[in-house]
């Protein structure tokens, strides 16, 4: 798939995982990328293969826990970068826990990375999609959204808070030619199970790639803007881990 027009993202979380693989197939594809994530290290690993496809390419270390800074930074980004025509927010931390078992600072660590971190990118890219009266916000929860798995209870909180974000943005800028997508993927093999606030024993070959989820977001982004998906859940062929 190609594009006859040029289009700009934004990618958080970018490094690694999704956001990663989503890079290289918005590359692949000829859409130019702005790329977002806490370590400039890994950024420039990405953005190196992405060069390499032939697109513009530029990284940004934010740290998108750092809440009353994210929107001025993402401002920045979209000015920086000559405009945004497509987010994808992509970074986000999981965490297994218990209603009665979670702090509450681990509660709030929770709700600001995966959804006010998510909230603060929209309004830092919505001025410029409401002026060029065209864009595209995906947002990358999960099917935890609606599953609601036991013990994972602020990260299942988090995700459908997500999904009540997105169906909210979509009925306020709809009338702005801004379209929003939930993505709500099942269990996929990142880095994310290998984190200390992840404690869950699954079978990472049973899992798919984030690639396939890349591809997906893809798919999305390449779509008529006559069209729009509101919400797409996609899961293993084996179904719920």
């Amino acid at each position: 798939m190609s594009l006859t027009t040029k289009k700009r993202a934004l990618i958080t979380g970018a490094s690694s995982g999704i956001g990663r693989a989503t890079a290289l197939a918005f590359a692949k594809a000829g859409i130019d990328v702005a790329l977002v994530s806490r370590s400039q290290e890994k950024l420039a690993a990405v953005a190196a293969a992405a060069t390499n496809l032939g697109v513009t390419v530029k990284t940004y270390p934010v740290d998108l826990a750092d809440l009353p800074r994210v929107k001025d930074n993402i401002s920045a980004i979209v000015a920086d970068f000559g405009g945004i025509d497509i987010l994808v927010n992509n970074a986000g931390m999981g965490y297994t826990g218990t209603v009665t078992d979670t702090p509450l600072s681990h509660w709030q660590q929770v709700l600001d990375l995966n959804l006010t971190s998510p909230f603060l990118c929209i309004q830092g890219v919505l001025p410029e999609m409401r002026s060029q009266k065209f864009g595209l916000i995906v947002n990358v929860a999960s099917i935890s959204a609606t599953a609601n798995f036991p013990g994972w209870a602020a990260y299942n909180v988090s995700k459908a808070g997500l999904v009540s974000l997105s169906k909210t943005l979509a009925a306020e800028e709809s009338a702005h030619g801004i379209r929003v997508t939930s993505l709500c993927p099942g269990a996929v093999s990142t880095p994310l199970w290998d984190t200390e606030t992840v404690q869950a024993d699954f079978p990472r070959e049973a899992m798919m790639s984030p690639e396939s989820i890349a591809d997906t977001i893809l798919h999305v982004a390449l779509l008529s803007a006559s069209a729009a998906i509101p919400e797409l859940s996609i899961l293993p062929t084996g179904g719920n881990l």
